[in-house]
């Protein structure tokens, strides 16, 4: 492999990935999840809820490609099993078939997981001085907010 000159030290750009693998875990777990919720959500806010994880689903599996992309600027090998993803995730993955506010709650700390993975890189980034990897977590925080708010909203009442 070439040298990687692009003024983050080879100390910095593996901490930022071992951070970045994590949040890779996270957000393709969370994936995971949501289209599994897609498939088997039933109740009276089946067609809401269908609609909304697959719109989820579907910005996780760019999300998944953008974050591995990073990791792979930064010269690093992407996680992509099954195996490395357990290991890696702080996510639980379901256990069975829950009803629909279940699926709601479990989404709904799965988001909120994410988002503390990614806020935990920000030493590492800030540290190195890496802006691209900042804007990322920025964005992917900002996606996850907001997801678990609305999901959220829907338990109230």
């Amino acid at each position: 492999m070439s040298t990687i000159d692009i003024g983050i030290s080879d100390e910095h750009r593996s901490a930022i990935t071992d951070g970045l693998s994590r949040l890779l875990a996270d957000t393709y777990t969370l994936y995971l999840t949501t289209h599994n919720f897609h498939w088997n959500v039933t109740g009276p806010m089946f067609n809401t809820l269908h609609l909304m994880f697959e719109t989820q689903y579907t910005e996780l599996a760019l999300a998944v490609d953008l974050i591995a992309e990073r990791i792979r600027a930064l010269g690093h090998p992407a996680p992509g099993t099954y195996s490395a993803y357990a290991k890696l995730t702080t996510i639980k993955e379901p256990q069975g078939v829950p009803a629909a506010t279940d699926m709601i709650r479990q989404l709904v700390a799965g988001q909120e997981a994410v988002v503390r993975t990614a806020r935990s890189i920000f030493p590492a980034a800030d540290a190195a001085h890496d802006e691209p990897t900042a804007d990322l977590l920025t964005q992917r925080m900002q996606v996850h907010e907001k997801n678990a708010w609305m999901l959220r909203s829907m338990l109230e009442g």
